[in-house]
């Protein structure tokens, strides 16, 4: 999740709206917030509880948002962590640390939906979910004397991200259960909803008419990479939430899934899932398009090894489609490999701010309909603004040397004279970045 004001150059000042994209990344940490990872395992060592949760709550809290609240005095505290469209609840004494979310709000009884959290119990391992009258929850306790850094970090992520995921499905396959405290949940301006609806629109009408263009076996492979590209820019550039994000993560679950199924079939199988989307309601797309705080990355961080060499696997297959008359696969194919990584991994903020450059300057039409000001590359004349480019990546270097103080882009090696060739040397960039913090 990030949120950008671009256009700091030295060409203008353009201030730009404030909107978040992407997914969170907690692989986000300043060099201060890890020192305060290092000083709550040391007062813990240390017997100083108390301390050693203030260091810990500071390490967990994004300088961006307030995602974490902590208070304490010399009996005990209390915190509340934001997850999506759950809050986390908690607070300590001398003898033990208690933390809770709620899921629902149960009307009636129901035989099925205890059954369903008894199943829930199995999966979890630090948390469990429970019933507290009409309320269902998901609780999370240890003792002072076990409650390491570790201990806390991994019980609090498993009862906020399970919480964050499971409402949904729940108020969603039980007519029984409601919604409930989410009153933090920031409703997105309705200008700002009703650009990404429409792009959530165009992006899938594109995708289709273009796969209905190919043929289906001769092009399986770059209909799969057609596909998947559109759904990790929805994921990006909108950022859909609860069971939107949920039936979109099911598409692409599609094709990592490890079967014995040829990739025409399950190109046919995610568009046929992808036409089911596009058919529902507006409302029901509407609905999942909203803010929300998060303390916790719900993928995991990656060696940088993994991500150059997804970038360079994708780019490799790029040489094909543009020797033979097909540019536009080629584009979305440099668009694949670094949007996967987005998708997947928890990736170094820096990596995801050179992305979002990567994405204004190869979607300009979108962030110009969000409000966005600065032009980085406008597609109708093939025309790039290669002064506000650079001035961009070079704020982005500043920004993040003092942690990652041999990470820059070569920018005699970026070319401009196409989108094409910009998106294959700029990735090649990325690739190569040294991304080894101090």
């Amino acid at each position: 999740m990030l949120e950008k004001i671009f256009g700091r150059n030295k060409k203008n000042t353009l201030a730009d709206p404030d909107i978040n994209f992407g997914r969170y990344s907690d692989n986000n940490k300043s060099i201060d917030q890890l020192t305060k990872w290092k000083d709550a395992e040391t007062l813990f060592r240390e017997n100083k509880i108390f301390e050693c949760f203030d260091a810990f709550f500071k390490y967990l809290k994004d300088s961006e948002s307030d995602n974490v609240i902590h208070e304490r005095n010399e009996k005990g505290g209390s915190f509340s962590i934001y997850q999506g469209s759950k809050v986390v609840k908690g607070k300590y004494d001398d003898k033990t640390l208690q933390a809770e979310v709620s899921l629902a709000h149960m009307v009636l009884p129901s035989v099925p939906v205890m059954r369903r959290l008894l199943e829930q119990n199995f999966h979890v391992y630090y948390s469990r979910y429970a019933l507290d009258d009409e309320r269902l929850c998901m609780l999370f306790d240890t003792m002072l004397n076990n409650a390491s850094p570790a201990k806390l970090y991994y019980g609090l992520k498993e009862l906020a991200t399970r919480a964050d995921k499971q409402d949904d499905l729940l108020v969603h396959d039980f007519t029984v259960l409601k919604m409930m405290e989410t009153e933090h949940i920031i409703p997105l301006p309705e200008n700002e909803k009703e650009v990404k609806f429409q792009y959530f629109q165009k992006w899938i009408n594109e995708l289709i008419e273009l796969v209905s263009s190919l043929d289906m076996e001769k092009f399986s492979g770059g209909i799969a990479y057609l596909i998947l590209a559109t759904f990790f820019r929805i994921d990006f550039l909108l950022r859909p939430e609860g069971k939107l994000l949920q039936e979109m993560e099911k598409v692409i679950q599609i094709y990592f899934k490890k079967d014995e199924k040829p990739v025409v079939e399950k190109n046919r199988d995610m568009l046929a899932a992808i036409r089911k989307q596009q058919s529902k309601p507006t409302e029901e797309i509407t609905t999942f398009l909203f803010n929300a705080k998060y303390a916790f990355a719900i993928v995991q961080p990656q060696p940088y090894k993994t991500i150059s060499e997804t970038i360079s696997n994708a780019n490799q297959n790029v040489n094909w489609y543009h020797d033979n008359g097909y540019p536009l696969i080629a584009r979305q194919i440099t668009e694949y490999g670094i949007s996967y990584c987005q998708y997947a991994y928890s990736l170094p903020k820096p990596v995801t701010e050179f992305f979002l450059l990567f994405m204004m300057i190869n979607h300009d039409d979108y962030f110009r309909a969000l409000g966005f000001k600065n032009d980085y590359y406008k597609a109708a004349e093939n025309k790039f603004d290669k002064e506000a480019i650079e001035n961009r990546m070079e704020e982005i270097e500043k920004n993040w040397k003092p942690k990652y103080p041999r990470m820059g882009i070569n920018k005699d090696r970026v070319r401009y004279n196409s989108l094409l060739q910009f998106n294959l040397s700029f990735t090649k960039e990325l690739e190569e970045l040294d991304m080894d913090p101090v």
